[in-house]
Order: C-alpha cells, then sequence, then structure tokens
C-alpha cells in the first residue's frame, strides 16, 4: 500500500513515509495510490468490535509496515477515545431519521482525540524503527492542539509546536493546551487567525534550516495519518444506526472529518452522500456550490474551531473529482495560494457538488439549534453540533434519508455561548474543572513567519 501527492510526485511512499513526511515533496498532499479494496467483510466488522475494525483499517492502507503491536496499539488507544461510558457506539437517535453521533468522550472531550491517540503511537513506532527524532508542527483552531499536546506529550522521540490564534480559541480549548507541563511541548499564540497559523506551518514544514536537528512534519489534518483515524466511525455509526447508507452531515473547517467520510464510502463502506456544514467562514461552501473559490478573511464565530477560509484538505476533493489530474490541481493551488482566488471550471465544480454537499449556518441559526435541541430532545449541544445539526433540519425538511449529524465537541468548552442560548450554563465535567486555576505555559508572537521560524529553532536547539 502506497501513497502519492496531489500535486505530481509519483514516487510512492510507505504509509510510515507518508506519516512522518506530513507534506508530499510535490507541496500537495498524500493520498493513497489506489483505494483499497477490503479484503475482510466490511458490513460485520463495521457492526463488530471498533478497535478490531480500525486494526483491519489500518493494516487495509498499510499501517502494518509498522509493525502489528503498533497497530493493535494505536487501535485500543482510538477505541478508549471514541465509546462512551457504557463502552458502546455513541450514537444517539432524536428524530425518525436523524442522529447525532458524539464524538467528544475522549480525554479532551473533542473528536480530534480520536484520531490524535491513534497516531501518537504510531508516529512513535515509525520513528523508533530508525532511531529518528521527529519536530511535529501544527496549527490549530482549538481541539487539534488540545488534542496534539494530551496525545503526544512526553514522548520520547516527538517535540510538538502548536500555533494556536490567540484570543480566537475558547478559554477551555486554551487552557487544555498551555496547562499541560511537558518539556517536548511548546505552545504558541499567534497575533493572527487560524489561516495565518495555518500559513506558518505549511511554511515551517519546507524550511531546510530546522531539518538539520531531525525530521520535520505536521499533525495537523493534513497529514493523511491523521484523517485515517477518522475513517472507523463514519462505518460504526452507520452500522449502529440500522439505516441504508445514511448521509453524514459534518460540522466544517479545514475539511478533514467531511474526507474521511468521504473516504469510508469509497473503500464500500454503508456511508450515503457527505454534507458539509459550515459557518460564515464559507469559502469551501461557497466554491462547492458555485465554483468561486475566495479566500477572504477569517470573521470570528462561536463555532471558533470552523473559522477556516482556505481549508488544506479541500485540495484532497479537488484532486479526485478532477480524475485525478495532479497537474490541474498544482496550477490551481498554486493560484489560489498567490491570489486568494480561483474559478473552478464548470465540470469541476459540478464533479465536486456530486461528492460532497455544502451549506452555509449563520450565527443566529447555531444560537437557535442549540435552544431547539434542549426544548425538543432535552439536549445540549456545543456550537459546532448546532451548526452540523441546523444544516440536517433544513436537508431533512425535503427528503426522508436518515442522517448522522457530528457533534464534535462537548458544549462545556464554549459555556458562554452555549449559556447565552439556553439561559444557564451547561454542566462542567471534572476534566474541565480540574483546569482551572492550573499554571499555563505560551509564548506570543506576532503575525510573522520568521518570528515563528525563530523560536521554534530555538525550542529545537
Amino acid at each position: 500500500m502506497n501513497y502519492i501527492g496531489t500535486r505530481g510526485f509519483r514516487e510512492p511512499r510507505t504509509f510510515a513515509g507518508a506519516l512522518l513526511d506530513g507534506l508530499a515533496p510535490d507541496g500537495g498532499l498524500y493520498v493513497p495510490e489506489t483505494y483499497p479494496t477490503p479484503d475482510f467483510d466490511l458490513a460485520a466488522a463495521s457492526a463488530g468490535d471498533y478497535g478490531d475494525l480500525t486494526e483491519k483499517l489500518l493494516t487495509l492502507f498499510g499501517v502494518d509496515v509498522l509493525g502489528a503491536e503498533a497497530v493493535k496499539k494505536a487501535a485500543a488507544r482510538t477505541k478508549a477515545a471514541f465509546l462512551n461510558e457504557a463502552g458502546q457506539v455513541p450514537l444517539v437517535q432524536v428524530e425518525d431519521n436523524l442522529w447525532i453521533l458524539e464524538l467528544f468522550h475522549g480525554p479532551t472531550l473533542a473528536f480530534k482525540d480520536m484520531a490524535m491517540q491513534m497516531i501518537a503511537p504510531l508516529t512513535d513506532a515509525a520513528l523508533a524503527q530508525n532511531g529518528e527524532t521527529l519536530t511535529l508542527v501544527t496549527a490549530t483552531s482549538g481541539d487539534t492542539g488540545a488534542a496534539a499536546v494530551r496525545a503526544f506529550a512526553g514522548s520520547e522521540h516527538v517535540r510538538l509546536v502548536v500555533f494556536h490564534p490567540l484570543g480566537r480559541v475558547s478559554p477551555v480549548q486554551r487552557l487544555q493546551m498551555t496547562t499541560v507541563e511537558a518539556d517536548n511541548v511548546l505552545n504558541i499564540g499567534v497575533e493572527g487567525d487560524f489561516d495565518d497559523c495555518q500559513r506558518m506551518v505549511k511554511r515551517l514544514l519546507g524550511e531546510e534550516s530546522l531539518k538539520q536537528n531531525g525530521l520535520v512534519s505536521s499533525v495537523n489534518s493534513i497529514n493523511w495519518g491523521r484523517l485515517l483515524g477518522q475513517v472507523p466511525y463514519y462505518l460504526a455509526a452507520a452500522a449502529a444506526s440500522g439505516a441504508d447508507h445514511p448521509e453524514f452531515v459534518v460540522p466544517t473547517g479545514n475539511f478533514g472529518d467531511a474526507f474521511a467520510g468521504w473516504v469510508g464510502r469509497k473503500i464500500g463502506g454503508n456511508v450515503g452522500h457527505i454534507h458539509a456544514a459550515v459557518n460564515r467562514n464559507d469559502a469551501l461552501a461557497q466554491a462547492i456550490n458555485t465554483g468561486h473559490y475566495v479566500r477572504h478573511q477569517a470573521v470570528e464565530t462561536a463555532s471558533v474551531s470552523m473559522d477556516v477560509q482556505a481549508p488544506s484538505n479541500f485540495e484532497r476533493l479537488v484532486f479526485e473529482a478532477s480524475g485525478r489530474h495532479a497537474e490541474g490541481v498544482k496550477g490551481l493551488f498554486d493560484t489560489f495560494n498567490a491570489t486568494g482566488k480561483v474559478f473552478l471550471s464548470p465540470d469541476l465544480q459540478g464533479a465536486l457538488n456530486a461528492q460532497v454537499s455544502a451549506s452555509t449556518i449563520s450565527e443566529g441559526e447555531t444560537k437557535a439549534t442549540i435552544a431547539y435541541g434542549y426544548k425538543k430532545w432535552n439536549k445540549v449541544i456545543c456550537p459546532h453540533t448546532a451548526v452540523a445539526v441546523a444544516a440536517a433540519l433544513k436537508r431533512g425538511m425535503g427528503q426522508s434519508q436518515p442522517q448522522i449529524a457530528l457533534a464534535t465537541a462537548h458544549p462545556a468548552k464554549f459555556p458562554d455561548f452555549v449559556a447565552s442560548a439556553l439561559g444557564f450554563q451547561p454542566e462542567v465535567p471534572e476534566a474541565i474543572r480540574a483546569l482551572y486555576g492550573s499554571k499555563e505555559t505560551i509564548t506570543s508572537i506576532r503575525n510573522d513567519e520568521f518570528a515563528a521560524l525563530e523560536v521554534v529553532k530555538a525550542f529545537q536547539a
């Protein structure tokens, strides 16, 4: 099982190579050379033990180059982060044709835990094979950084650098990153937005001077390993619903989670159409719906983890929708990165829309949906989940197809906005209460790529 780049890189990489590289040498993203056909009963595995399903999928995608023990450990950790307190698939039916998949039962109460808990032992195993060290750089709009810090803190082989936009993550998200005491973790606050942080990460990944002190990679969802860790829960949720090809409504920022659902369908899983629900930062929805892909300045919303105007994983979808036309993908994204806008051909826009649909949900709709969910179902949901549920409810008015909306974070991570919708604060788990009053460690920098480079070099030294 090998991997290639979306912009023309054709020297096959194993999973280990793709995992440690992060970005492909062509500047694009890694994808499988060909999508594998399961050599096991996928339907039965999807309905069975979650750890066994994950092991089978990891092996299918070539992760076993790291050894069977590494695969087993990774599967066990992601299973522990996924299942609810009763050890069950956390799927809650709220309407005849609507379920909510709770993806917040892991250590940082967000869906990123499933992939991070899986990728950490795999990364250590890949590095240990050759006695190497790695500097991981990641940008976060909130949940990715917290999950990465928890998963990699204390790693023997990995230094972790996390960039977040100052003042643009929730207090709980910030505390989950900055209160973990680990010598191998550096938290950096940037005077900018998430897209600025993401641009810094891509710049650092290509910086040769950093590679003098070991490998450099990313644990953002541009990393194929991260994305792969999210595929199993689509299959398990679809099986648990009992529905035939339920559609998934995904609150979307960087488009990694939605693309993981696409992969689940691509390999023959019982996964229906993927619908990306976005907030006011809707460059993705505009591209899919109109063919106009324009990067505007990100605006701050209650669903802060989705405040993204240049979703990196959109490139993977464009690659697939274009018939894997790497030269065209390179030209399109080179233009987008240089000018901030591209106009997709009618054929490409139509192909994208056939693969994934998208809609925009306003702040008012987000708040109203939180109130609706509590009044109708006695269920408290976070702003990101509310974006997905609002989109699902809108879509449900015109169809009878079963839908599963993804609940990507615990509502207690966003108490103020939830309280503004409900009139009371959500119940706070002990894992969050323990954060308050803890010592924080953070390095603040201006919005400058050179400043970022100097800080990371000093951390490596």
